[in-house]
């Protein structure tokens, strides 16, 4: 495909990948909240019903979203696939695990009237909400600290870091600001899909996870700056390699994380968005502008998932034990050939999924509410 150059190819990879997680973490990311709040904010098995009924009858499309970001990855980053399936094997084993309780517990949680197999199921959906949340947190985490993988001259990748070594401070705080954003969104999107008491007590849920939130996002922006060495190539990287990460030299420094910043102020467009996206959407929300706030909860997410991609450009998996062997996106990517058609393949087919996707939304938008399971208790989840 000659449409782009190669190095064009890549920036844009780099810019649809940020897309798909950040359409993810949007989309599924709401279901993802909303399934943490699922014990705490209905009282009674109907407010339950009501809850679980925002999200039952699209979770299975906004999941889609995270397939999609997988794929992407193993086809335009395949050594960054290979490094992180190897890697974080178990990490993204919990979060599969996790997942698994979401059909299943849509599916059968409401097949029997026991109380006891319903809040067996509540309990379950929470783990398959917050475990990925937390998860894909603490891997980003990781990420600002550097993977413990490195190549030797074949091109063999080794890991000799353990799973418990992911669970640090740093990477826990990242977990932390990853939860509590999903929740903050699931939050407001309850907000928007419900009324009544289930209503205002997501109102109070999603002001007290978005100020979490921003408390966490600030400590960790804080940490970064003054706490943790990030990396910088030090020679001259040829844009048009492919699949040749140790013909560069890179070092870590203090600060070196923020460096983007200086070199591109506009970059600081990102945190930005990510502070004010939290206020504008808890003042909406008490305000009772639901879809508003709605809106800015998508756009907190935007500036955060932003901020990480900007702040660590060009790199996508430093590596902590060899920081030659750090993958970035000039020397990560498939040939161009590869990029190419796929880049074809997403102009033509990512409008389509965005436009049957608003329909359907369209389609489902309204209250979920007590009366409306009450109506329907045989066909509702």
């Amino acid at each position: 495909m000659t449409f782009f150059n190669y190095e064009m190819l890549k920036l844009i990879w780099w810019l649809f990948i940020g897309v798909l997680l950040i359409g993810f973490a949007v989309m599924d990311g709401f279901d993802l909240g909303v399934a943490c709040w699922l014990p705490f904010l209905g009282k009674s098995d109907n407010e339950r019903r009501v809850i679980i009924n925002t999200i039952g009858p699209t979770w299975e499309g906004n999941q889609t979203w995270l397939v999609t970001a997988g794929g992407a990855i193993f086809a335009a980053w395949p050594l960054v696939y290979a490094a992180a399936f190897s890697g974080l094997y178990i990490a993204l084993l919990l979060v599969l695990f996790a997942l698994f309780f979401r059909p299943v517990g849509f599916d059968y949680r409401s097949k029997l009237a026991d109380p006891r197999w319903r809040n067996g199921w509540d309990w379950a959906l929470f783990a398959g909400g917050a475990i990925p949340a937390l998860v894909f947190g603490v891997a980003f985490g990781n990420l600002f600290l550097g993977v413990p993988f490195h190549y030797d001259d074949t091109l063999r990748s080794f890991y000799t870091g353990s799973f418990w070594q992911l669970l640090n401070p740093f990477a826990l705080l990242c977990g932390v600001v990853s939860l509590t954003m999903l929740m903050m969104h699931g939050a407001v999107y309850l907000q928007l899909r419900t009324d009544g008491a289930v209503q205002k007590r997501a109102q109070k849920a999603a002001l007290f996870t978005g100020i979490v939130c921003a408390l966490a996002f600030a400590l960790a922006g804080i940490w970064i700056a003054y706490g943790i060495d990030g990396y910088v190539v030090t020679s001259t990287q040829d844009v048009n390699s492919a699949l040749n990460p140790l013909a560069k030299t890179v070092q870590k420094s203090a600060g070196a994380w923020l460096t983007n910043y200086q070199t591109y102020p506009w970059m600081i467009l990102a945190p930005v968005l990510g502070f004010g996206g939290i206020a504008l959407s808890l003042l909406t929300a008490s305000l009772n502008k639901e879809r508003t706030a709605f809106v800015f909860s998508s756009l907190t997410i935007a500036g955060i998932i932003l901020t990480a991609g900007f702040s660590m450009f060009p790199f996508i998996m430093p590596s902590s034990s060899d920081p030659v062997s750090s993958l970035t996106i000039w020397d990560a990517v498939s040939s161009q050939k590869t990029l190419g058609i796929m880049f074809v393949v997403t102009i033509i087919f990512l409008p389509l999924i965005l436009i049957y996707t608003s329909w359907v939304y369209k389609v489902l938008r309204g209250k979920v509410t007590v009366q409306s399971i009450k109506d329907n208790t045989h066909t509702a989840y």
